[in-house]
């Protein structure tokens, strides 16, 4: 199998989808490669988002888009979370043109003694970790519901 191939079948094992579960997901561009360092890419991929919330899907309850990848904290509410994820990957790269996503993505299920507001911290925090900016509110794509 090939090595990639297998890396993503990897982060397939043992996922299961749970409605009302918050899941924090973690997605990487294809080759890493800085997609979202340009603006309207990065809102394309915001709206994207956004919109499919309006679906009743999911709530999302914050994300941050760093320029090689995404984490979203949310909460299913109707779905399967490998379709949803999958859709948005597939929806953005239509969008922008070009195939934009590595095969697969990273999840991990809050438990329920974890502080989802904490966990939401740190993923907005990530563009400060980064070196990307010196505040949160300088970093434009990131939202949280608590904000």
């Amino acid at each position: 199998m090939d090595e990639k191939l297998y890396a993503a079948h990897k982060l397939r094992k043992g996922r299961w989808s749970c409605e009302g579960q918050i899941y924090l997901v973690t997605t990487v561009t294809k080759d890493r490669a800085p997609v979202f360092a340009d603006l309207s890419a990065a809102r394309t991929l915001i709206q994207i988002i956004r919109q499919d919330e309006l679906l009743g899907s999911h709530q999302t309850l914050c994300f941050v888009v760093m320029p090689d990848h995404l984490h979203w904290l949310l909460q299913l509410q109707s779905e399967d979370l490998t379709s949803l994820v999958g859709r948005v990957k597939s929806i953005s790269a239509k969008r922008l043109g070009r195939p934009t996503w590595q095969r697969g993505f990273h999840d991990h299920a809050l438990r329920q003694e974890e502080d989802v507001r904490n966990v939401a911290r740190y993923v907005v925090a990530n563009p400060l970790r980064a070196g990307l900016a010196e505040r949160i509110g300088d970093y434009p794509h990131w939202d949280a519901i608590w904000i």
